[in-house]
This record gives C-alpha cells, structure tokens and sequence, in this order.
C-alpha cells in the first residue's frame, strides 16, 4: 500500500463535509473489523465540527460500535473546561455527546483551570499517550488523524518559523506566544501525528489555497508546517473548490 500524498476536491464546504464523513463512518467500520480498537485524533476549527456534525446526522453512524473507538485531540487552546474556545467542546457538542461512549474513550488535554501549569499539563497529556502506548511507542497509533491547516500553513499548533514543528523528542508540547489567538496551547509533536495509518486534512475556502499549493510543491515544513505531514499509510487532503485553486491537476485523485 503506498503513503502517496491525494488530493480530493468536493464542490462545496457542504460537500466536502458530508463526504469526509461518510468515508469517515465506512473507514471506521473496516478498522474496527480488523482490529479491537480504533484510535482518532480530532482537530478543531469549522470543517473540524461540520464533519462531525455531518457524521452525527448520518444514519449510518448507528453501525459504528463506538465503545471499542478512543478519541484524541492533535492540539488544544489552554482555556478553562468549558470555554467554546476548546476544541473537546466543538466537538463534543457536534458528535460525542450524542454517543454513548465510555468517559474513559474520550481522552481531552488538561484545560487551564485544572490547577496545573502549562507545562505541566504538557506532560500529563505525554503520559495519557503512553498509557496507551502500543509496539514500544510512546503513544498509541492513530488509525485516522484529522488536521486542519491554517491560511499559514500551521497544523496542530505547530506554526511556521517556531521550532514547535522541529520537536522530535517529545509528544506533547506547551505552546506559547501563538501567531493566533490564544496565545498558549497544547499540541502533540510531528513525529507522533506521522506515526498514524491515515492522515486526513480537511480544507476549505480560497485563504487555504496558497499553503495547500506550496505544501504540495515541496516546501520546508519549517515554512510550511503541513507539508511536513505524511501518513504511515495515506495522507489525503479533503478540499474543496476555492482551497484546491492552486493544485496542479495531475495531483488531483478522483476517487480511491
């Protein structure tokens, strides 16, 4: 099976919501059919929730056992629990409320008002991972990640010219003086969001098409972070029309 990098566009943000998510519901019931457990990582932003939402309002999303699926986060705002700045909240409120799903399958960064430090709360997310560990790795193997990308190009909160997409000795790291608000965050390392099966980035609307392009073409990850982002097994990017403005056409997959 090859890790090529796909590129699959979809004419609108509602479409590309929808069609994420049935692939999302199919891809889960084929790992689950494999295997005891599925391991996610959520992302935050618009298309973070649309897709969740869209996945909540499917029918189809009744197959799923989701007992047997743990879900993660790839970064996190250091604001209270409950702030609707949190990325666990967006997606709660658009999917994991409405499953039954054991407490300990739902695995949030610490928020700041758990009595911890930065950098603290850093580790204790690092140790959450290991107890999860599986073939000698500090983490467990994601089975799908969920990335968006930023106009910049930042993933996770991992941002162009700070040495956060340089991190390779650690899992989690603390995040401060963000370029975008707020200024502290969470965020797990490149090298952990490499290690999962699939990588999935969602984009949309014409602000991302730059950074898609330039991602595409080569550039430094230091530049551009998400173009450091490479699955063990896929790495596609869910786009839509305005986002793929800047693809070279051959790059583009019409289906796999």
């Amino acid at each position: 099976m090859t890790n090529e990098r796909r590129v699959l566009v979809h004419p609108d943000k509602a479409s590309l919501a929808g069609a994420v998510a049935a692939r999302f519901i199919t891809k889960t019931l084929d790992i689950l059919d494999a295997q005891p457990l599925a391991h996610i990582v959520l992302t935050g932003g618009t298309m973070g929730a649309s897709v969740l939402e869209a996945v909540a309002s499917s029918p189809a999303h009744t197959s799923v056992d989701w007992s047997r699926v743990h879900f993660w986060w790839g970064d996190e705002r250091w604001v209270p629990a409950g702030d609707a700045e949190r990325n666990d909240g967006q997606s709660r409120a658009a999917l994991l409320d409405r499953l039954e799903l054991p407490a300990e399958n739902v695995h949030p960064f610490p928020a700041s008002d758990a009595g911890i430090s930065l950098d603290e709360a850093a580790d204790v997310y690092a140790a959450e991972l290991a107890a999860h560990g599986v073939d000698g790795l500090p983490h467990p193997v994601f089975d799908i990640t969920f990335l968006g990308a930023g106009p910049d190009g930042h993933i996770a909160s991992l941002f162009p010219h700070r040495s956060g997409i340089q991190v390779t000795d650690r899992t989690v790291i603390p995040v401060r003086n963000s370029p975008k608000p707020p200024p502290e965050r969470l965020s797990l390392t490149r090298p952990v969001l490499n290690a999962s099966q699939r990588i999935w980035i969602v984009l949309a609307g014409a602000d991302k098409a730059s950074a898609l392009g330039l991602a595409l073409a080569g550039a430094s990850r230091d530049e551009v972070p998400v173009a450091g982002i490479k699955g063990r097994r896929r790495t596609v990017f869910f786009v839509d029309r305005e986002a793929a403005a800047e693809v070279p056409e051959e790059l583009i997959t019409p289906d796999y």
